[in-house]
């Protein structure tokens, strides 16, 4: 029972991405924020299975997801960043 913890703490940070991508369609910061909450809960679900199977490859496919995450979020901001100084809002 406890070792499933894991995968509820993971299903729970999927839930909240997905409510708050779909609640806060106006925003756009929050709504990058949310896709990085969701690819977190990916990432936690594959570690949960590759200490379970003791897997090596998917902790190194979690490491990939999160780089890809990282690098996804400052290429957003640095568009929204140019895109608010075009319009100057």
């Amino acid at each position: 029972m406890c070792e499933y913890i894991n995968m509820d703490l993971a299903l729970i940070l999927f839930g909240l991405g997905v409510i708050g991508f779909i609640f806060n369609r106006n925003n756009l910061i929050l709504m990058i924020i949310s896709i990085e909450i969701i690819l977190l809960a990916v990432s936690v679900m594959i570690l949960f299975f590759s200490w379970h199977f003791n897997d090596v490859l998917a902790e190194v496919f979690v490491l990939y997801i999160i780089a890809v995450a990282g690098a996804k979020s400052a290429i957003d901001l640095a568009i929204m960043i140019a895109y608010f100084k075009i319009r100057k809002i």
